[in-house]
């Protein structure tokens, strides 16, 4: 992937004497010390990391932790007290104001605010079209690019509406696609949906990822909300005084907590909703072919000490699963013949899921999984891997599938869960 943002050792000091507070930070002082000692006020310590083009970077913590900070760095509304702010390819924190602005109006869609921050005496389009007309752009030009992103954030038909007369919901639209409509390729968003209800707050998160799929923008989003951060995030960011804690997946923060600070915030976020088949499927073993003959796959089964197999041809494609009692039986029946034919009726189709299903669809399927492991297959139906009884559980306590638990196997502790059920 293609940087888009580069953050080197950046901070920010609010007060008189900021250098005072940077060196008090480098000899181990806390941000509490120092604002008890130097009256300074540390919003940003030391931060590093990288943005990729077209993802979702969301800057997570608690009020106080320095988000809100960060992200206002970004674009140079505070300016760093040190450190560097590369954004493609050009170091923002060297660049004197005339420049800076004009490199906002090329690479900034300006920001969405949690207050929606739109002009009262504005209508619909003429609150969409603001940055635009800031930018100088001409009217014809800029009302058909207002009018465009209107209709793409569903505010078709309320172009002459004014704020008081929209919910918090369509406010929100208009901030977003005020923001859209300068069609740069940095989107700041800043608790853009907290003063949302909970179900409108849920529609807006919908919008924001099915716009994503066509706007393919870079977006900063910061919230204090980890369901949000979560739902939302490519990567996430977990900031404590100033400081990055994590950087990661929703599904590596979750499965493996950098800190005792990070193991605490996400200890009662419910890991069946982050955690996808992808992340908890095992790879095959073993899995027989179309071209295999009865005996051969009765062989790969006793060797894996299985119940059954998963049956795919030599591209993978899944087609069916054989049970170990029924093909037992099968060649029983003919075992007088020299070679024997694999028969089709033997073929099962067995439960398909694909990897990016969330942990609590997968457990749903489970339930209603007739025999055999669950297959997890990509959009062409070739098997990607499998998930047993055991997978779900260790992934649901927060642990790592044993070794020895291989697809269809019948380990003490599985059979243990089997007579629980």
């Amino acid at each position: 992937m293609k940087e888009k943002i580069e953050v080197k050792n950046l901070s920010k000091i609010f007060g008189r004497y900021p250098q005072k507070a940077l060196e008090a930070l480098k000899a181990g002082m806390s941000k509490a010390e120092i604002l008890k000692e130097h009256k300074q006020v540390v919003g940003v310590d030391n931060v590093s990391f990288k943005v990729y083009e077209r993802e979702i970077f969301v800057l997570m913590g608690l009020s106080g932790s320095g988000k809100s900070t960060l992200e206002r760095l970004l674009n140079r509304l505070h300016e760093p007290t040190s450190g560097r702010i590369i954004i493609d390819g050009t170091d923002i924190t060297r660049l004197g104001q005339k420049e800076l602005r004009e490199f906002r109006r090329k690479h900034f869609c300006g920001m969405v605010f949690q207050n929606f921050a739109i002009l009262p005496h504005r209508n619909v389009l003429e609150n969409v079209e603001f940055g635009l007309e800031l930018q100088g752009v001409e009217r014809d030009k800029r009302r058909e690019q207002a009018s465009r992103v209107i209709k793409q954030v569903g505010l078709e038909g309320n172009e002459e509406s004014y704020p008081s007369e929209l919910s918090g919901g369509m406010q929100q639209r208009v901030g977003l696609a005020r923001g859209l409509a300068v069609d740069a390729s940095i989107m700041l968003m800043d608790e853009a949906f907290s003063a949302l209800d909970p179900l409108i707050r849920r529609q807006m998160q919908d919008e924001l990822l099915e716009l994503q799929e066509k706007m393919q923008k870079t977006i900063i989003f910061v919230t204090h909300d980890l369901d949000e951060a979560f739902r939302l995030g490519d990567r996430i960011a977990i900031m404590k005084d100033g400081r990055i804690e994590q950087i990661g997946t929703a599904e590596q923060i979750i499965s493996k907590p950098a800190s005792d600070y990070v193991r605490a915030f996400v200890e009662d976020m419910n890991r069946a909703a982050v955690l996808t088949a992808g992340n908890i499927m095992e790879p095959m073993r073993e899995r027989a072919f179309m071209g295999d003959g009865p005996r051969t796959i009765l062989r790969k089964i006793r060797r894996n000490n299985l119940t059954g197999i998963l049956v795919t041809d030599t591209k993978r494609e899944l087609k069916g699963y054989i049970k170990a009692s029924e093909l037992v039986d099968y060649i029983n029946e003919h075992k007088d013949k020299e070679s024997i034919p694999l028969d089709k009726k033997l073929l099962c189709q067995p439960t398909r899921v694909n990897k990016d299903m969330p942990v609590n669809e997968v457990i749903n399927a489970y339930n209603e999984n007739e025999f055999g492991p669950l297959a997890v297959v990509d959009d062409s139906d070739r098997l990607e891997g499998v998930i047993v009884r055991g997978a779900i559980i260790s992934a649901l306590a927060g642990e790592s599938a044993g070794e020895d638990d291989g697809p269809g196997k019948d380990t003490p502790a599985r059979l243990k869960e089997k007579e629980k059920k």
